[in-house]
């Protein structure tokens, strides 16, 4: 079988960067969680690489995605955001992100983030074996998942993104199975479980 990368990620340096180093691969840190579907949440309307590029921007902006510092923030830090370049400039995706900081403290009194999100596959990565054309957009736990996320008082979270965001973070392995990552990804999740790796 050809092995062939993902094709989504095409020739740009950076976007193959991201496929073979952390696209697919089990995020078990909270904050990075929350990072990436804040971030996947700027991206709705957009590509990806439009994100990527700006990633260090967002980064240095939303105080290195500091949920306990964003929580906080009120119309003066709203109106610096608006008008910053280098980030996309969204009112609603911007004020989404300060509500979506205080769900994730309130969440955080509850259980870590982690443990919220991978609860939803049991704490195990998924492993699906696709070929082309054959990876959906949603599925029904990603409907779920939204529908939680929502609940708890997160935005910009709709199924579309959050499957978008389980595929990233490596809640489901959704590299093609004729792409070098794949098997990767599967050997790494089969040793890996809540952030620990077994011997």
């Amino acid at each position: 079988m050809t092995q062939d990368r993902c094709p989504w990620c095409g020739t740009d340096p950076l976007y193959v960067a991201y496929h073979d180093t952390e696209w697919g691969v089990p995020e078990w840190d909270s904050r990075a969680l929350w990072e990436k579907l804040i971030l996947d949440g700027f991206q709705a309307g957009l590509s990806w690489i439009t994100i990527l590029r700006k990633r260090d921007n967002f980064r240095a902006a939303f105080a290195g995605f500091n949920p306990e510092i964003i929580a906080h923030w009120g119309d003066a830090q709203v109106a610096t955001l608006l008008a910053d370049p280098g980030i996309i400039r969204h009112r609603g995706k911007i004020e989404g992100t300060i509500k979506s900081a205080r769900a994730y403290l309130a969440l955080s009194e509850q259980q870590s983030f982690s443990d919220y999100l991978w609860g939803f596959v049991d704490g195990q990565p998924r492993q699906n074996r696709f070929v082309p054309g054959q990876i959906p957009t949603q599925t029904p736990l990603s409907e779920t998942i939204a529908k939680s996320l929502k609940k708890q008082g997160f935005t910009f979270c709709g199924p579309t993104i959050t499957y978008a965001f389980m595929e990233a973070v490596g809640m489901v392995n959704d590299h093609l199975v004729t792409c070098p990552s794949h098997d990767r990804v599967a050997a790494l999740a089969a040793r890996t479980r809540h952030g620990n790796v077994n011997s």
